[in-house]
């Protein structure tokens, strides 16, 4: 990743005491909550690498605990999290594992809610940014950077057409897209990171063409709040 500017390695406003092991953990956490949808009943994490051997010392797992709980970097509440979600009845399980070839600071996340469930596998790679590297059974990319769309549909000719077609009636430019397929004319997964923000009508408009199951935005600019 080539970062920006120095405020890109120092890191946002924040909760210490690490960029990578709270910063980046919080928008983690944030990430899988928005991809879920709303606050979690559940959450149960694995952490890999150098979250594995650290995670409690350096606070990540508040951070991500936070994150779930929909709070931002720098929110005072973050060193309270594990309280607050046993006041609201979230439960939350941590566990370790090893895991070749991911990133140091690594966390698969699974969140429920009311029989649904979302899995979410990232990395915080330093200076409170981030990196998803799977949803589910899906092997696919994204920062969170920008406003994202995460759009599960079947395959099918023409259904990228459509949806970029919605987005340019929106106005919205596409700064980065990937897809992955289980199987030809079976389940996809298609990421669509834009440049600026989205009008409050984008899901619900690319929700309606034909073979679409489900569509998430990922802003972490949001704020849900945790009720």
């Amino acid at each position: 990743m080539r970062f920006k500017d120095v405020f890109s390695i120092i890191g946002p406003s924040m909760v210490g005491p690490s960029s990578s092991h709270t910063a980046g953990a919080v928008r983690l956490g944030r990430t899988a909550r928005q991809l879920l949808g709303e606050l979690p009943e559940r959450a149960d994490i694995v952490l890999y690498g150098s979250f594995a051997d650290t995670y409690k010392g350096h606070g990540t797992d508040l951070a991500l605990v936070a994150g779930l709980l929909d709070f931002d970097t720098d929110d005072p509440r973050v060193r309270r999290s594990l309280d607050i979600s046993e006041e609201i009845g979230m439960e939350v399980s941590f566990s370790t594992a090893v895991k070749p070839g991911v990133h140091p600071n690594t966390a698969s996340i699974t969140a429920y809610r009311q029989g649904k469930s979302i899995i979410m596998t990232g990395c915080s790679i330093g200076g409170g940014n981030i990196e998803v590297i799977g949803i589910d059974d899906f092997d696919i990319k994204f920062t969170a950077a920008y406003p994202t769309l995460i759009i599960f549909h079947q395959d099918r000719s023409g259904i990228i057409s459509d949806v970029t077609s919605k987005l340019k009636e929106a106005k919205a430019n596409i700064g980065f897209m990937e897809v992955d397929r289980k199987s030809r004319s079976g389940a996809v997964l298609t990421v669509i990171e834009c440049d600026g923000q989205l009008p409050q009508t984008i899901r619900e408009d690319i929700a309606s063409i034909s073979n679409v199951q489900q569509v998430r935005l990922i802003d972490l600019t949001a704020k849900e709040g945790i009720e």
